[in-house]
């Protein structure tokens, strides 16, 4: 467990690491071959891998927090086991202090569990590229009436135009937007007018919106964050 950069979590929690996505601008897989390879569990790289080691440390952090699940990797990849997901799920469970961000873009895999915990928070990452728009819908209607959430990082088109945005951030179901630029290598620099016409849309839809620091950005930096549903009206 590591405390995180990350501007919208407390701590990154890492029990499944790994992702077979092949996203050309992965974060994770440059840290997994790279600066991390044969280091704090990474022997096998970015090849999908099970750290039981690492199931107990949620319980050992007592203040609640905002825990990101599975930075380096997807939890919900169709190539993770059930079992290695099933585990997963019962320590967030039995930590009800914590509340537990879980980002996949293979939201349809998480309609076929029923034995999601009310703290965690189920979450969607999209680049704005044609074939992650789809996930909009997917997120939106899932079954389970835990917090949802899309996480555009990095943002790679302009997405307000896009219908699949439009009717999403128009309908029940989405409870917080995130917005982060592309890093590493040959990184493309979002234009300002895609984001401004985002915070415009969720402001008009009452969606918290969250801008990460990479984002260029003049003026105040909206940084909102969404009610908890298990808080009652606490935010987080």
């Amino acid at each position: 467990m590591n405390r995180s950069s990350i501007e919208w979590t407390d701590h990154t929690w890492n029990p499944v690491t790994g992702c077979k996505h092949g996203c050309s601008y992965c974060y994770a897989r440059r840290l997994a071959e790279g600066r991390l390879k044969g280091r704090f569990g990474y022997v096998h790289g970015f090849e999908p891998t099970f750290h039981v080691n690492r199931l107990d440390e949620p319980g050992q952090i007592k203040k609640p927090s905002k825990i990101f699940v599975c930075s380096m990797g997807d939890l919900f990849g169709e190539w993770v086991p059930s079992r290695w997901i099933c585990s997963v799920l019962e320590v967030i469970r039995a930590n009800p202090q914590h509340q537990f961000q879980v980002l996949t873009k293979n939201p349809s895999r998480i309609a076929r569990w029923f034995n999601i915990s009310e703290n965690i928070w189920l979450g969607t990452s999209i680049d704005g590229l044609e074939n992650s728009m789809g996930r909009i819908e997917i997120i939106r209607k899932l079954p389970q009436e835990n917090l949802k959430f899309i996480s555009f990082e990095p943002i790679l088109a302009d997405i307000a135009n896009k219908p699949e945005w439009k009717i999403g951030i128009n309908s029940d179901g989405i409870d917080w937007v995130i917005v982060g630029a592309q890093t590493g290598p040959n990184a493309k620099e979002p234009r300002l007018d895609w984001i401004k016409n985002m915070l415009f849309d969720c402001e008009c839809a009452g969606i918290p919106f969250f801008m990460k620091n990479n984002v260029p950005w003049n003026g105040p930096r909206p940084q909102e964050y969404p009610i908890s549903q298990n808080k009652g009206n606490d935010e987080i």
